[in-house]
């Protein structure tokens, strides 16, 4: 595998427990869909390191007490919740069954994150309200503060009304870099998606745009929706800061499930990789960099070649992306 299994330790009664957790939310209401079938065996490759075929027919189900009984380490258990997560919207529904099946696995485990309370709102018909406390999460894991919503949106576009001619001119000046250094990959990545810079009008904040776009660049993961969603899942393994609340379930909501989480964000149906969706999440883990960290600098690498730092950052050299 050219990444390392996300959780490394775990015996194969462990294992089996967690994934019969995740079959058992998935089945939640009807049998496996396809796609449910190939987000176990992605997870059983990435997640768990497991390389054999996997057999999903053989897997059993696994109901909330036996899940708390076979793991008590409280960091395996949160793990195995949000996993468990995932699994009741692969199908691309908001389904009240499911999320309920994931509710009675929290409280089985006592794992009680912000994310159980936001698809419990969800689930209420409380849609807005989730969606709110997403961005919320989103940002506060980005920044390290609290915000209002009104403050995030200002926050993320700040340059409408104050622009920054000179951080512009220096990400234009990008484009002049040598062919294969990362600054001329950002570049370009840039002005193919037809952006505006940091610092033009319709640019992103530079707290945002630079990590953010980083990530997209390095691991390989495009713009459309899929490439979103699975650049932010990459995210929330790399950062681990509140990585469902603020990174994996805004996306979900937002690129599979069609629902528009703000007024920046877009919004699309079925953009969910069931199989590479648990790529980018160990991939994320892997990573030996955080491009959200405070002291992260965008601009001590754009000089070196993208493949020599994708090296020396723990990414393939070809980036992550496995397209179907």
């Amino acid at each position: 595998m050219d990444v390392n299994p996300f959780i490394s330790g775990a015996t194969p009664q462990q294992i089996a427990a967690m994934l019969g957790a995740m079959r058992a939310v998935a089945e939640t209401g009807g049998p496996l869909s396809d796609a449910d079938g190939r987000a176990l065996a992605a997870a059983s490759r990435y997640m768990f390191g497991q390389t054999q075929p996997f057999d999903v027919a053989a897997l059993k189900p696994v109901a909330p007490a036996a899940l708390a009984s076979a793991i008590s380490d409280p960091a395996l258990r949160e793990d195995a919740l949000r996993f468990a997560t995932v699994m009741a919207f692969v199908d691309g529904r908001l389904d009240k069954g499911k999320i309920a099946a994931v509710l009675a696995y929290a409280r089985a485990l006592g794992v009680h994150e912000r994310y159980v309370d936001e698809i419990a709102e969800a689930a209420a018909g409380h849609v807005q309200a989730a969606l709110a406390d997403m961005t919320r999460a989103n940002m506060r894991s980005i920044t390290g503060r609290s915000w209002s919503d009104a403050d995030a949106m200002a926050w993320i576009l700040p340059y409408g009304r104050s622009p920054d001619p000179a951080l512009a001119k220096r990400c234009d000046r990008l484009g002049a870099l040598p062919d294969g250094s990362f600054g001329l990959a950002f570049y370009r990545h840039y002005r193919s998606n037809g952006y505006d810079f940091p610092g033009e009008p319709n640019g992103l904040n530079a707290g945002f745009g630079f990590p953010h776009d980083t990530a997209h660049v390095v691991s390989g993961y495009d713009t459309s929706p899929r490439g979103e969603l699975l650049v932010s899942t990459f995210t929330a393994a790399m950062h681990r800061r509140l990585p469902m609340a603020g990174h994996i379930l805004p996306v979900i909501f937002s690129w599979h499930l069609d629902v528009q989480i703000n007024a920046v964000a877009k919004h699309a149906a079925g953009a969910l990789d069931p199989a590479e969706f648990w790529h980018a999440y160990a991939g994320g883990k892997t990573a030996t960099v955080d491009t959200f960290a405070p002291d992260w600098d965008f601009w001590a690498h754009v000089e070196t070649p993208l493949r020599d730092l994708r090296r020396q950052w723990s990414i393939p050299e070809d980036g992550l992306d496995r397209k179907p």
